[in-house]
């Protein structure tokens, strides 16, 4: 007798760091249902489709397929957004960029650029809490650019935007108040590359040369033609390119240069302000 109950019990997924909770994810969109619903009726017994729906999700989770993926959505910041395999599934750690963007900058009218958006994750974020700024996220993929412009659309956000283009290129003579991005950051023999969810993801969004740095470089070197005078760089990067990322900011003329620390205690991004002159 396949029940709710039942099911979760019995659900083996060895190689995930949250079983349970993948279980139960998988179950609740199989059945169509938020996963609280799990909890109210354990003993109800799925009809032979939702069982096949489960049975096939738990096999794509076996096999090492992200749980985003399968499912088509992930929660970011306050936002559900739809997700897909050209881009990158977005993550906690990231949010400690909209916060510090937040805090940063004033809820009045201003220009903010999102460079490699991906879903739109972080541009949809900011846009939805501070409806003044107009927001601008760019991504050299065409699929990711349509991901996210499918995301603003849903989100009824008018003040984001989405543009094809890598970094910088589709921006000459346009000049934002703060840049911030996620860019690739990890080496390139990194091992982790081949261990858990990144194997599914796309490597351009993860991958950046020998040392990690190759597209932060590009983009420190590029930032100030498009920064107006006293606006903000931020960057995510990895736990231990803090130093590192520091240096480049403080070599591209950049003042207030530090890092901030994510939930683990990892200094998580690094950011540095124009010069006013």
């Amino acid at each position: 007798m396949a029940t709710i109950e039942s099911l979760l019990d019995s659900a083996d997924l060895p190689d995930s760091p949250t079983p349970r909770l993948d279980a139960e994810l998988l179950l609740a969109a199989a059945l169509g249902k938020p996963r609280s619903y799990l909890r109210t009726w354990p003993e109800r017994e799925l009809e032979d489709e939702q069982l096949a729906r489960f049975q096939a999700s738990l096999q794509r989770r076996r096999q090492g397929e992200p749980v985003a993926y399968i499912l088509g959505h992930q929660g970011f910041w306050s936002l559900d957004l739809e997700v897909a395999p050209h881009t990158l599934i977005p993550r906690p750690d990231t949010e400690l960029l909209v916060e510090t963007a937040l805090e940063l900058l004033p809820a009045m009218p201003l220009s903010v650029l999102d460079l490699g958006t991906g879903t739109g994750a972080i541009a949809l974020a900011l846009a939805s809490e501070r409806p003044a700024w107009q927001v601008t996220g760019v991504d050299r993929v065409a699929d990711a650019v349509a991901l996210a412009e499918r995301n603003r659309l849903r989100l009824q956000l008018d003040n984001a935007s989405f543009l094809h283009s890598h970094w910088f290129s589709a921006l000459a003579g346009q000049r934002f108040a703060l840049i911030l991005s996620n860019p690739p950051y990890i080496r390139a023999d990194d091992q982790h590359l081949a261990q858990g969810d990144v194997r599914f993801e796309p490597s351009s969004a993860l991958v950046a040369g020998s040392d990690g740095l190759d597209d932060i470089r590009a983009i420190i070197q590029a930032a100030p033609a498009h920064l107006l005078p006293g606006g903000w760089l931020l960057l995510e990067h990895g736990f231990d390119q803090a130093e590192a990322v520091c240096a480049l900011l403080a070599a591209g003329g950049f003042a207030e240069v530090h890092s901030r620390r994510d939930l683990a205690g990892h200094e998580r991004i690094s950011l540095g302000r124009l010069d006013r002159e």
